[in-house]
Formats: structure tokens, sequence, C-alpha cells
């Protein structure tokens, strides 16, 4: 580990030279290649450098130990025991730092729900879980833009497809991806009997012009009246438009704005983070040893979560973690499942490369 962290440090002084260097200063590609690469490994090379400084005052502490005064010697071994403490703290935070960063953390994320089964109950609860997200994106400074979204009659959505943009939003949402079930009275319910219901959560990076193009030959396009609820047409133009990737069969289809044009831009991005999900992901199959380490399968047919509401209960069955804090949870304070589900990958992450160190 240490002969990595020693590489990463020279690469860091290597970076600072080159980011001073007059010819690369004015090669604005590469000075901004260099700045994200300082940037990136910055808080490594800081923690190295304090876990050295906290080493070299270790052994003048040892040193003191021998010394012939009493008390001397009782303060050393109180500061040897501290630094001994922070030594190790240290050493564990840099494992976690040298795991491999997943190179999708940092995308916007195109984000998914869609009712399942449970009829209309299961549409007002994609409605409940978009409202979730929606509050936590706001919480964390992240912008959220609908592209397209059917709602149901009785104040639910069948579907709801989002943009959420903002720094680290696909390192944060990613664990969301599955079946997230509710288990609630629904109002409609004389009986007070609990109903069992589910919604889908595909959460997708956003892909950018430049990873992945599409042929526009290879693209049908569609156009025709948006409508809302019940087939009322809401627009008396051909705004709405429907794109067939003909390869994959993949289709989109967005009629939220008035312009054709604005919903087509964004039909395409959706189907281009689809396209780009899909790529990712018969990539990481090819990588079966590097899937054993992720956090379930990311498959959106497998059930991730289930909300109780007549006893409160938050559960995420991919860890068998239980909170009793549903309220809070659906007001958007999501980190009280997101942060144990990325301490859980960390240790398997660690696990795993410990195991191909050995």
């Amino acid at each position: 580990m240490f002969d990595k962290l020693k590489g990463v440090e020279d690469r860091f002084k290597e970076l600072e030279r080159l980011l001073s260097d007059p010819k690369v200063v004015q090669d604005r590609d590469a000075y901004q290649k260099y700045i994200r690469e300082h940037a990136e490994i910055s808080t490594v090379v800081a923690a190295f450098r304090q876990f050295k400084q906290v080493d070299r005052e270790l052994d003048d502490s040892l040193d003191l130990l021998n010394d012939d005064d009493p008390e001397m010697k009782a303060m050393a071994a109180e500061e040897v025991e501290r630094l001994e403490a922070e030594k190790e703290r240290l050493k564990e935070e840099l494992k976690v730092l040298l795991i491999p960063k997943d190179p999708l953390d940092d995308k916007n994320v195109i984000l998914e729900i869609r009712a399942g089964t449970g009829g209309d109950e299961a549409g007002l609860f994609a409605g409940d879980l978009f409202k979730m997200y929606q509050r936590y994106a706001d919480a964390r400074g992240w912008k959220v833009e609908v592209m397209d979204h059917h709602a149901t009659g009785v104040g639910g959505l069948k579907e709801i497809i989002a943009s959420v943009n903002g720094k680290g939003a696909y390192s944060r949402l990613k664990f969301e991806s599955g079946t997230h079930r509710v288990q609630r009275v629904p109002t409609t319910e004389t009986q007070g009997r609990i109903h069992t219901s589910a919604v889908t959560v595909a959460v997708l990076p956003e892909a950018e012009e430049i990873e992945l193009k599409i042929d526009p030959n290879e693209l049908k396009v569609d156009v025709y009246r948006s409508s809302g609820p019940g087939g009322q047409s809401v627009n008396t133009t051909d705004s709405a438009v429907r794109i067939t990737h003909l390869p994959s069969g993949l289709v989109v289809t967005c009629q939220d704005e008035k312009s054709q044009h604005k919903n087509k831009a964004k039909a395409l991005k959706v189907l281009r983070s689809r396209l780009f999900d899909q790529m990712v992901r018969e990539q990481n199959e090819e990588r079966s040893q590097n899937r054993k380490s992720q956090v379930g399968s990311g498959d959106r047919s497998e059930r991730i979560r289930t909300y109780n509401f007549p006893q409160g209960r938050v559960t995420d069955h991919r860890i068998g973690l239980t909170l009793y804090k549903l309220d809070t949870i659906l007001q958007g304070d999501v980190d009280e499942v997101i942060d144990p589900l990325i301490t859980h990958y960390q240790s398997q992450a660690l696990q795993h490369a410990e195991g191909a160190d050995a």
C-alpha cells in the first residue's frame, strides 16, 4: 500500500510542476486534464503526508519513553497512545481512499421511476418516491428537471423520468436502482387491510455526446399530440416526440415541453443514457470478479427495499438494514440508508483488493 501511496505522491509533485509550466498553461485541454487529476489525488496525498507526520512524531515520542524523568516518561506514554490510535485511523482512511473510484461517480443522473404491481396504490407510491428524491436533491443543492411523466387519475404516477444534475449525484443515487416495495393500507381500503405494492427505480449515469455517438440513420422519430390523464389533449400541436433506436429496439417518448425541438433533445438525452447504461452493464458482466464487490446486482428486478407504513419501518434487504425512520426518510433524509450502503460497498471492495494483493 505504501509503495502505491509513494507513487501517488510522486505523481502529485509532477502535476504541480506541470501546472506551473507556461507551455502547459497555454494548452487549455492539457491544463484542464492535469487540474482534474491534481484535484482527484490531492485528498490522498494530504492524508498520506499527515500519516507520515504522525509517524515521525510517534518515533520521537517512543524515544522519550527512555527518558530518566518519570514525568516526561508518563507524558510520552500518553502521547504514544494518542499517536498510535491516530496512525491506525489514518491507515484505514488511506485504504479506503485507495479503493479504485467508480469512473461514473461524478456523472449526472437520469432517474426513472415506474409503478409496478399494485394498481393505483403503486402509482401513488411512485409519486411518494419521486418527492423523496426531489427533497434529497434539494438538500444537496442538485437540480432536478422532469423529462417526461405520465400521471394516474388519482394523483399518482405511472412513470416519471427526470434528470438530476449536481456534484456526486450518481455516486449517491446509484444504490437506488431496483424494486422498492411498499406495505400500507390504501385510502380506498374500507376493511383496513394492508396492501403490498411495488415501484421500480432505475438510476442511469447521464452520457455525454462525446461518450456515445448515435447514428441519426438508426433512429425512427415520430411526432404526435401530447395528452394528459385519461387521454385528454393538453396540446393542439404535434409537439410530443417518440424516438425508436432501431438496432436495440429502445423507445423513448417525451411530451413535457411545448416545443417539439426541446422534447426531441430531452428524448435523445434519455436514449443516450439508456444505451450508455446498457453498454456499462455488458462490460460489468464481463468483469464478473468486480461484480462480486458491488452491493447487489443492480438488477432492476431485484427487490432492494421495503417501506412498511404501519410499523414506520424501512428495510434495505441487501445489507439487512432496518430503520424505524420511515417519515424522515420519505422527507428526503435518504442518507440514513445510503451511507450504510456506501460503507458496506467500501468494506467489500477492501476485502476484494486485499485478497487480490495476497
